[in-house]
């Protein structure tokens, strides 16, 4: 359809900036006149659906001397102008995908101009200026023969696919125009802010990974830590702009977190969901064997985001949970409060910060090496309450958080199957019926989660508080648009 103002605005009622979306689009006509609209479903991984506007039409190429028109669609998000448009290329019949630096298989476009979108910065003319740039240095599409009937019949099997989401990302030998090498461990920290360089440090200092690749998101020249990690440079890390860079990492560290102006709750998650969508379907198309760690906050809501948008198994998307407060609460029971369990270990699961919860499993049983006694499950509690106290006192600082992340990576790379608290999907567990995340004793290892280590000392209040996060977690995220 045409370019129509009263058309659209009649189309966009639930747009809930009619007039900026409106306005903007009216810009871009005025450029690119062979640009059309439709309202059309359109199908987000987690197979929901919504009703969105497809602004779609061609842009203009020069590759080696030959000028292209190039096909493209962008589906304008109902946040539009504060969510980043979802870019896709919208290949003829007798055209095929180029799988590389920018484009996945499906025709996804990935460019530094999304992954950075700030409203009012950030608009769709100077989007489709950097997508030309960037097609002008890898053509996205090349041309099929006509004549090539078996080609044609194989190619209008592959769009289908493309149309109903289908497609095998997995049978891709070579990503980023690079081999696989199952052996290299390779890791890469999404946001350069305090904890994302205090990850790179930790795991540095740890030895954990072969490669570690810092993508700073942040716009303008590299400044403060990572202008020191440039300065000071560490062997086998890399400092990046560009998504590319992250190709075929084992593990994908999210450290970032949304600055934006919201004022609710609320809406600060959700301007951290709108961020994820920039990041988790690239990190997903450069690296979909990895295990994503996710640190931002809030740590269990922004888990499940991720394990949304990436369509990764539930296995391989994890949250650090309560690792860092696990490992505190053992060493306090054990060298502080001088008590040793037998047979059991001490956890803090739950949701991460004020709501979490200690819990026991094995034995019923605890020895105190400073009475030589043994000390019953009233003493537990009392024991446990002791070690929360002193739990309290210590705050999480970026250098701690950065260590704790390092452990669980190291437990990844190496195929420990070390047990940690950290964030998992928590639905069977205790009665929870949601799709929630929520710190459990986890089996971790190449894959991530391979087991939960449910707690076996059945405790009536632990569930009832679990189930009450579960509960508060899920409203939630019922109220976000993904």
């Amino acid at each position: 359809m045409e370019f129509s103002e009263e058309t659209l605005r009649t189309q966009l009622v639930k747009y809930k900036f009619r007039d900026l979306t409106i306005e903007e689009l009216k810009n871009v006509v005025k450029i690119y006149p062979n640009f059309r609209f439709s309202v059309d479903t359109y199908t987000f991984k987690d197979g929901s659906l919504k009703d969105l506007l497809n602004f779609s039409g061609t842009i203009p190429v020069k590759y080696q001397g030959n000028s292209y028109n190039i096909p493209i669609c962008l589906w304008i998000l109902d946040s539009h102008p504060f969510a980043p448009p979802i870019c896709l290329l919208k290949p003829t019949i007798n055209m095929e995908i180029s799988v590389g630096k920018h484009v996945d298989a499906r025709g996804r476009i990935y460019l530094p101009y999304l992954q950075n979108w700030s409203h009012p910065k950030s608009i769709i003319i100077g989007l489709i200026k950097e997508m030309i740039e960037k097609f002008e240095e890898e053509l996205p599409l090349y041309s099929v023969s006509s004549s090539d009937e078996a080609k044609q019949l194989e190619l209008l099997s592959y769009i289908a696919k493309i149309t109903t989401g289908e497609t095998d990302m997995n049978s891709k030998t070579r990503v980023g125009g690079q081999k696989k090498d199952g052996g290299f461990n390779k890791v890469t920290v999404i946001g350069a802010g305090d904890l994302g360089i205090a990850c790179v440090l930790a795991i540095a200092a740890k030895g954990a990974a072969d490669q570690v690749v810092l993508l700073d998101l942040s716009e303008g020249a590299a400044k403060g830590g990572t202008m020191d990690l440039d300065i000071f440079a560490l062997p086998n890390v890399e400092i990046s702009k560009d998504f590319s860079a992250s190709a075929n990492s084992k593990v994908v560290v999210l450290t970032v977190n949304s600055l934006g102006n919201a004022q609710s709750y609320l809406g600060v998650i959700q301007s951290n969901v709108d961020l994820f969508r920039g990041i988790v379907p690239a990190v997903a198309h450069y690296s979909h064997n990895s295990v994503l760690l996710v640190a931002s906050h809030p740590v269990e809501i922004m888990t499940y985001v991720s394990w949304k948008l990436s369509a990764f198994p539930k296995s391989r998307v994890i949250g650090i949970g309560c690792n860092l407060d696990t490992e505190r609460f053992q060493y306090i029971i054990t060298n502080l409060l001088k008590a040793q369990t037998v047979g059991k270990e001490a956890w803090i699961i739950g949701e991460r910060g004020e709501d979490k919860v200690p819990a026991w499993s094995g034995s019923n049983l605890i020895t105190c090496h400073q009475t030589e006694g043994v000390v019953n499950d009233n003493s537990q509690e009392q024991l446990a309450n002791r070690a929360m106290e002193v739990l309290k006192g210590k705050g999480q600082k970026s250098w701690s958080v950065g260590l704790s992340i390092a452990d669980l990576i190291e437990s990844i790379l190496k195929n420990k199957r070390k047990i940690h608290s950290i964030s998992t999907l928590a639905k069977g567990c205790c009665n929870i019926n949601s799709e929630v995340f929520l710190s459990m004793p986890c089996i971790l290892g190449t894959n991530g989660v391979t087991e939960i280590i449910k707690p076996l000392k059945e405790d009536k209040l632990v569930a009832k508080k679990l189930q009450s996060s579960a509960a508060s977690i899920h409203d939630l995220q019922q109220q976000l648009k993904l």
